[in-house]
């Protein structure tokens, strides 16, 4: 049975300090169902933290992906996973399916425990807060 690919749009998105003026990632990944996915985002301070956020419809809200680098949260399943090295964060989905279709966008964050990080848009308003870690 063939496999149409999958089209996993990605978007850089910073806020805050921490991140540098450009983040970069490709436009888009073409991928099959099943397959493994890798999608880099780099630009960021090494000092930044980083999140990953779904985006399945325009307009919709964002649901996030992975925050504080490679933590995941609740509810997310295990074929998502992040990591840092350095000045770039890498968002890996394992075993793409079929609801993964999305918009993807990497985001900094201050590392501190007390302020929680937000996703927000270019006028400033704020659409998602995320999770502390203690």
């Amino acid at each position: 049975m063939a496999w149409a690919p999958l089209l996993l749009a990605v978007l850089a998105h910073s806020s805050g300090s921490l991140v540098q003026a450009a983040l970069t990632q490709p436009l888009s990944v073409s991928v099959n169902v099943g397959q493994t996915v890798r999608i880099t985002c780099s630009g960021f301070n090494v000092n930044s933290s980083v999140a990953w956020y779904q985006q399945k419809a325009p307009g919709g809200p964002p649901v996030t992906v992975s925050y504080w680098n490679d933590k995941r949260p609740s509810g997310m399943p295990s074929r998502f996973s992040a990591s840092k090295s350095g000045t770039t964060s890498t968002l890996t989905v394992t075993g793409v399916q079929v609801e993964d279709e999305a918009v993807y966008y990497c985001g900094g964050h201050s590392s501190s425990s007390s302020n929680a990080p937000t996703v927000t848009q270019g006028n400033g308003e704020v659409i998602q807060k995320l999770p502390t870690i203690a």
